[in-house]
């Protein structure tokens, strides 16, 4: 059987060749743990610290502010429970928005049962959030923003420098998640003027259970991991040294090859986007047309469900939903909810999201099977 085309990048990505050589060592024969002054330990240590360089280099910020974590949720985590905590004498109030991952909007949820405020504000119907929005929920006792670099879910790229500039006039601590940006489109953390900014590493070609913390000197989050002190006394727990030097490795790739990553990524997403427009009607793109990743489509389909088209196409293409449909429900992502997409619309959302792999050959070919399948299920009625 001949696997179906992967185009969800998005929901994770397959580890890269030269990635998985740079691991391989530390699988194999460099077993040592990195905190042992022991021979066994001094090439685990110089990898770790090889790894952090590695990550700051594509962050562009010194290695002593980048700390790893088990990824982009233990970061979001980290950075908001770890602030709300620490500042909570200067105040109680949270800023997000309202299409952020879950792995911020339950954390400020969850805060909330400790005496935290969060406002959520809204977004166009790009899915942006618009800088005098965040200006207007600034109260007095505001302490954090957290707000997403990129949608995970239509590419939407939010005004970070902007909000960052608003935050730090305020003396408002700034986080983004940038688990979707990174690799796709500078995320250069004094360009967006951020004071902490989450890493996934299996978004860039990387492993599973991976990530890291940039945290801007200065900035002082509390601890929410004790232990024995690793990771600078940032993160207690044995380093994870295989995944590190692999998140490492994806970074320095991504850091050396980003401009031609996205143009490919771009180029792909696009002839896949114009074969559906050529050959369907009732075709609606969600998200900003311009701002938004290189490499991400979210395209609706008038009065179709989308878990059938995914039915449909399941052998061939491999991609994800924008909405559940069951006999009598339609339940909507938040997302779409948010950008206040038409139900006629919405439920028939799929995600596409093009990756460094993705070849022109199998864009056309995953073209020709959403078309074949939209068509069969209009037909069908």
């Amino acid at each position: 059987m001949v696997a179906p085309i992967y185009l969800d990048y998005n929901g994770t990505t397959p580890h890269d060749p030269e990635v998985i050589a740079a691991m391989r060592p530390f699988l194999e024969s460099e077993f040592g743990n990195p905190s042992s002054s022991h021979w066994y330990g001094i090439r685990p240590k110089r990898a770790v610290e090889n790894a952090r360089r590695q990550v700051a280099d594509l962050l562009g910020c010194d290695a002593g502010e980048v700390f790893f974590t088990s990824g982009g949720t233990e970061s979001n985590n980290h950075a908001i429970k770890g602030m709300a905590r620490a500042r909570k004498a200067d105040g109680r109030h949270l800023i997000t928005t309202t299409v952020e991952h879950p792995a911020v909007l339950e954390v400020c949820r969850y805060l909330e049962q400790e005496g935290f405020t969060t406002t959520y504000v809204d977004v166009d119907e790009t899915g942006r959030v618009d800088g005098d929005a965040i200006r207007a929920a600034i109260r007095p006792d505001t302490i954090l923003i957290s707000v997403m670099h990129a949608n995970n879910e239509v590419g939407t790229i939010q005004p970070i420098a902007e909000i960052a500039r608003l935050a730090r006039e305020k003396g408002i601590t700034m986080h983004t998640d940038a688990a979707q940006s990174m690799g796709k489109i500078e995320t250069n953390v004094h360009a967006l003027g951020i004071d902490l900014l989450s890493v996934a590493g299996h978004k860039i070609y990387a492993p599973k259970g991976i990530g890291a913390l940039y945290v801007r000197n200065g900035v002082l989050p509390q601890k929410f991991c004790h232990g024995a002190g690793q990771e600078m006394g940032w993160r207690a727990g044995t380093e994870n040294v295989m995944a590190i030097v692999g998140l490492g490795k994806a970074c320095e790739m991504a850091d050396h090859n980003l401009a031609h990553a996205t143009r490919h990524l771009a180029a792909m997403r696009d002839r896949l986007h114009q074969g559906l427009v050529d050959q369907l009607a009732d075709v609606r793109l969600n998200g900003h047309p311009d701002d938004r990743l290189p490499n991400t489509l979210s395209v609706a389909f008038k009065d179709l469900e989308a878990n059938r088209i995914l039915e449909e196409i399941g052998l061939e293409v491999a991609a994800s939903a924008g909405a559940a449909c069951h006999s009598d429900t339609v339940q909507l992502s938040h997302v779409l909810e948010a950008m206040r997409v038409p139900v006629a619309w919405a439920k028939g959302t799929l995600r596409f999201s093009t990756g460094r792999m993705t070849t022109m050959d199998e864009i056309d070919r995953a073209v020709a099977a959403v078309v074949q399948a939209v068509r069969r299920l209009r037909e069908a009625g």
